[in-house]
């Protein structure tokens, strides 16, 4: 009669290591030259974050200082996609952020 062996014990997967440089959204290519480095400090990541938010909500506030703004349709184009280009970037460094702050042990 065969000997029953029994099953080694579960090893739960190891997730495979995080790559330390995540590519922006905003690359406009297959080939992405623009990244945020994941292990950057909280404060750093913070920082660059907010700024390129800021930059693009004091921008929105101005505009919307003013009177009436008559242009072409492809200039608002134009101004919409500078707009969404750092508020993209500053998404996905927020992303990055609240990531890190997830996987921080509980106090």
């Amino acid at each position: 009669m065969p000997t029953i062996k029994p099953d080694p014990p579960y090893e739960k997967p190891t997730p495979p290591p995080e790559n330390r440089f995540m590519a922006l959204t905003s690359n406009c290519d297959d080939m992405p030259t623009l990244f945020v480095d994941t292990r950057a400090p909280l404060d750093v990541l913070y920082d660059a974050a907010s700024y390129r938010i800021r930059a693009v909500t004091q921008v929105m506030e101005n505009l919307s200082m003013r009177g009436s703004i008559e242009c072409q349709s492809f200039i608002l184009s134009d101004f919409a996609l500078l707009c969404a280009i750092p508020l993209r970037d500053g998404c996905d460094v927020l992303d990055v952020l609240g990531r890190r702050l997830k996987a921080r042990p509980s106090a």
